[in-house]
């Protein structure tokens, strides 16, 4: 038979399999021994019966008036009678018998003591130098009864003990590995992003080592992803200051040299290290995004954030490019203002990149704290918009950027809690692009 793949089941089972052989073994046991106690008790009551009749017998036949006749004693009342019997003189004929005593279950007497039959269990005993003599007969068939009425005592309680006991242990099983489950349900809830050890409170010994291991096992990750984002942010910052060093060489050698071929070489030099600064940047707000604290213990106001950002991205192109909606009451959250002015600057230029180059970009910050960016686009397919928060992921070969500003951003709605969704065609229109983001947490929701 195959075991179950559940450990509650197996010990389940295994202990009601157990128990159900000991209590079979045991009600055997009990009840070979219980025959034996029983053969020696009727044995017993066959042999006292005989001494207490036999002298009664004989003195009610020795006062009798007729000789010879047989006297068979009345039923007082009716009931079975298990033990019968036959009183006989030395001639073997009967002078006494009980009501239901068939002459024929009675072999000829052959000396006291105990005797046996295909069918009855025998007792002889006689008086007055043998001239008087009776035997008591019991039917093997009533021990038998008896001895089954015995073992179906011990055996039907099986029918009730068992189940009921199969269910305790279960309960038993299931109250003992609660602390395993509640472990397994801690384990469960974490990430990628929460790698902490959990807590081993009321882990049964023989189990802690698997949850100690566990445990380790997170503390050795936690250090392996921290030690790839740290060495990404590193690298992405120690790179800031020889790649605006060698702008400044590309921009020099295009003020010193007349030559327009070599002029525009130097051009092209220029705008390659300027998209690996903007990579370097971005990995840096990925690191940030997936390694640091994103929310504070004071919540803030997000529409300064909002404004500081748009005014700083609407330096770099049309003033009327960005429409900016925000709240007249204050947006309180415990989001950290850098991690908002990260989240809202590449949703931001991301529209701006891979959008309509005329129609404008539309920012919102509504009162409940949901942030959305929405551009004019060509309507995007689902699996196109499935893909997009994948590191590396652009809308288009011919657009320029580094493919990560959706991943950063949703990298940081899934740290605080929230989900990035992305819509294509945008609300209220048959076209577009548009991307929004809870930022209040659900404890500040009043």
């Amino acid at each position: 038979m195959k075991q179950p793949r559940s450990l509650q089941a197996r010990l389940a089972l295994s202990l009601g399999v157990l128990l159900t052989l000991l209590w079979i073994a045991a009600a055997s046991v009990t009840a070979v021994i219980l025959r034996r106690e029983m053969d020696v008790v009727f044995d017993s009551a066959l042999q006292e019966t005989a001494q207490r009749i036999l002298p009664l017998a004989a003195a009610d036949i020795i006062d009798r008036d007729t000789n010879g006749a047989t006297q068979r004693i009345g039923d007082v009342h009716t009931h079975n009678e298990y033990f019968t019997y036959v009183v006989r003189d030395a001639n073997g004929r009967i002078l006494m018998q009980s009501h239901s005593a068939n002459p024929a279950d009675f072999p000829p007497y052959d000396g006291p003591g105990f005797r046996q039959t295909a069918t009855h269990r025998l007792y002889n005993d006689d008086v007055m130098q043998g001239s008087i003599r009776i035997t008591i007969a019991e039917a093997l068939k009533h021990r038998a009864t008896v001895a089954r009425e015995i073992q179906m005592g011990l055996g039907l309680p099986l029918l009730i003990v068992i189940p009921l006991a199969l269910l305790i242990i279960v309960l038993a099983v299931r109250a003992g590995l609660g602390s395993l489950h509640r472990f397994q349900e801690k384990l469960g809830m974490r990430s990628a992003r929460d790698l902490s050890p959990v807590p081993t409170e009321g882990i049964p010994p023989e189990l802690a080592p698997i949850a100690a291991t566990l445990n380790d096992l997170l503390v050795r990750l936690k250090s392996a992803f921290d030690a790839e984002r740290s060495f990404a942010a590193n690298a992405a910052h120690e790179l800031r200051t020889p790649l605006a060093g060698a702008i400044a060489q590309a921009q020099r050698l295009q003020s010193e040299t007349d030559n327009p071929a070599s002029n525009a070489r130097a051009a092209e030099i220029e705008a390659t290290l300027k998209r690996l600064t903007r990579l370097s940047e971005r990995l840096m707000q990925l690191a940030r995004a997936e390694g640091g604290r994103l929310r504070k213990d004071q919540p803030s106001d997000l529409r300064a954030v909002a404004r500081l950002i748009i005014d700083d991205i609407a330096r770099t192109t049309s003033p009327e490019r960005i429409i900016l909606t925000l709240p007249d009451v204050a947006v309180m959250s415990d989001l950290d203002p850098d991690a908002f002015g990260i989240l809202c600057r590449n949703l931001v230029e991301n529209a701006l990149r891979h959008g309509s180059k005329t129609d404008p970009v539309e920012v919102t910050l509504t009162q409940s704290g949901v942030f959305s960016v929405s551009n004019e686009s060509p309507v995007l397919s689902p699996q196109t918009l499935a893909r997009l928060t994948g590191r590396f992921e652009r809308a288009g070969t011919r657009t320029d950027g580094s493919g990560l500003g959706l991943a950063i951003v949703a990298a940081i709605a899934e740290r605080i809690g929230s989900q990035l969704v992305l819509t294509s065609p945008r609300s209220g229109s048959a076209t577009g692009f548009e991307a929004c983001v809870g930022l209040i947490s659900k404890g500040m929701i009043s």
